[in-house]
């Protein structure tokens, strides 16, 4: 298993964008000690995400492509939560997928896609 990691720089904003909006539960959660970085992992179904506040364990801008089945009803999950900073579409590619790609709040991109005929 492959497990990327992201980094993150707010909490609030992540946990408001991975769990309430995207859907994402979390895992675990460590801190060193209380006033220091947090490292989270979040997952949802077999996809597992690692959340890192630490320097240096990821640069912001990173991508991940997560495939999934009934994409369209995932996506109108996701429209239904109203999400103020994001509204994905659903792109029909030519190399055979649709795909939604949404951005989090430090610029990592997550590309969610099904393969259709």
């Amino acid at each position: 298993m492959v497990t990327p990691i992201f980094r993150i720089f707010d909490t609030e904003k992540a946990h408001g964008f991975y769990v309430d909006f995207l859907g994402f539960q979390v895992d675990w959660e460590h801190r060193f000690a209380e006033n220091m970085p947090l490292y989270v992992q979040v997952s949802m179904k077999e996809a597992v995400l690692h959340l890192s506040e630490h320097h240096g364990d990821a640069s912001p801008g990173g991508a991940v492509r997560i495939k999934m089945s009934d994409l369209r009803g995932y996506h109108a999950s996701i429209q239904d939560k109203d999400y103020p900073f994001a509204n994905p579409g659903i792109e029909k590619k030519p190399w055979g997928t649709i795909e939604v790609t949404v951005t989090d709040p430090f610029s990592n991109r997550i590309i969610f896609y099904e393969e259709v005929e």
